[in-house]
């Protein structure tokens, strides 16, 4: 099987700029045509993280969606992070994976951050997402997600990727970098974490933190703090399949249900 490439974009964010940051970051990944399957944007891309659901929503035909996909087909890779989503009169936190095919697959946080008023202007999902993309089987989580085990836990490797999309504060980093490599040991896959990084209108600090990190724990990346900037890494299957086979601990692990 093929190496997955994912290019991990690690960029600040205009407050509540939608024109400004879809410019930005269509001129960042441009580049990355031919040398990447899957670019990785952070949480609320567009916007920043931001409160404001009712002014800042659209739907999933809207501009933001729209241009990604013809990003996606122009520059022939995926393309995911979140975005501010209104349907049926709710706002969701809404993850998205878009194909080069034009196929579309969404996401709805699931643990809303009610420390940060979260809860007060978004709706809840309650379905987890997982795409099967170049052979890869591909699980997209969102920011405070992170903290919750049991909706990451990989049922009998029904993933090989688990991406979390973050605008994760420099204050709380050590629990960032502690978190992602704990879901990547205790679910034997690959992590994907991308965080913003500058200042938002808040007053909110981020440093990023961006890693991708193997099924033993093993950070392979090495973006710099703070840094403004894209990696692209190449992620083995074979790797991860031997590495489950000879050490097979998701068979052993608890059965449950989520209500």
């Amino acid at each position: 099987m093929p190496d997955l490439r994912i290019s991990l974009v690690q960029t600040s964010i205009v407050w509540e700029n939608k024109k400004e940051n879809l410019s930005i970051y269509e001129g960042k990944i441009k580049q990355l045509a031919g040398n990447t399957d899957l670019v990785v944007f952070p949480e609320m891309f567009t916007t920043g993280f931001n409160m404001d659901s009712a002014l800042l929503a659209e739907s999933n035909d809207g501009e933001t969606i729209s241009l990604i996909k013809k990003w996606a087909k122009t520059y022939d890779f995926a393309i995911a992070g979140s975005f501010i989503a209104c349907e049926n009169e709710n706002y969701f936190n809404r993850g998205f994976i878009i194909l080069p095919s034009g196929e579309s697959f969404f996401y709805d946080k699931r643990h809303l951050f009610a420390f940060g008023g979260e809860t007060e202007s978004f709706s809840s999902g309650s379905k987890r997402l997982i795409v099967n993309y170049k052979e890869w089987n591909i699980c997209l989580l969102i920011c405070y997600d992170l903290r919750f085990p049991v909706w990451s836990r990989n049922i009998d490797n029904e993933y090989d990727v688990l991406i979390y999309v973050a605008s994760w504060p420099e204050s709380r980093q050590l629990v960032w970098d502690t978190l992602l490599k704990s879901r990547a040991i205790e679910n034997q896959c690959y992590v994907c974490g991308v965080n913003r990084v500058g200042k938002d209108n808040m007053s909110l600090i981020y440093a990023g933190g961006s890693a991708l990190i193997n099924a033993k724990g093993n950070v392979l990346s090495n973006i710099p703090m703070h840094a403004d900037c894209i990696e692209t890494l190449s992620i083995n299957k074979d790797e991860l399949d031997i590495f489950r086979q000879k050490f097979p601990a998701w068979r052993d692990t608890d059965n449950f249900t989520i209500l």
